[in-house]
């Protein structure tokens, strides 16, 4: 497989957390993402690594990219904060846990995009469901989940939480 999705929301409130990402071989298209999104900044979305410390990046390599445009201080330590030390501990925890090969680390690469309100102040809860969103969206890439079947036994029993209208 060249490329594995994944998607999770954890929490609620301000502090919730909605993870996208895509996991793939260093030399296919999520490679060339990666590499796109470190070498293309802008304003506002500083792509980043996700580092359990400096001098410390993950393995496999993890761009993180932000989904809502970063717009002050306070907005950007907690993406290069609790965000950034929960998507790194969750990819860590991953290889560790063998949801992700330990032997394929070197050779795979992981592009994901985070969410953080603008409105979020509580940082431990940034981490806690940053950490949790990025587990269940890895886990559920390297397992193709959802299955094709349960995207159709789910689709008329579905409500989304931010539709914004009662069905």
């Amino acid at each position: 497989m060249s490329m594995y999705i994944g998607e999770a929301l954890a929490g609620d409130g301000n502090e919730i957390a909605h993870i996208d990402l895509l996991i793939g071989d260093k030399n296919g298209p999520v490679g060339a993402a990666f590499a796109n999104a470190l070498a293309r900044q802008s304003s506002g979305h500083n792509n980043l690594l996700a580092v359990l410390e400096p001098n410390l990046a993950v393995k496999p390599a993890t761009v993180m990219i932000t989904k809502v445009t970063i717009e002050g201080m306070r907005q950007a330590v907690q993406m290069f904060g609790p965000a950034q030390f929960a998507v790194a501990k969750a990819v860590a925890d991953s290889v560790g846990d063998g949801v992700i090969p330990a032997d394929q680390a070197e050779d795979l690469v992981i592009v994901c995009g985070v969410f953080i309100h603008p409105a979020a102040e509580d940082d431990k809860k940034i981490y806690e469901y940053n950490y949790q969103a990025t587990k269940d969206a890895i886990c559920a890439a390297m397992n193709n989940k959802p299955s094709v079947q349960d995207m159709l036994d789910g689709k008329d029993a579905s409500s989304h939480p931010f539709k914004g209208f009662d069905a």
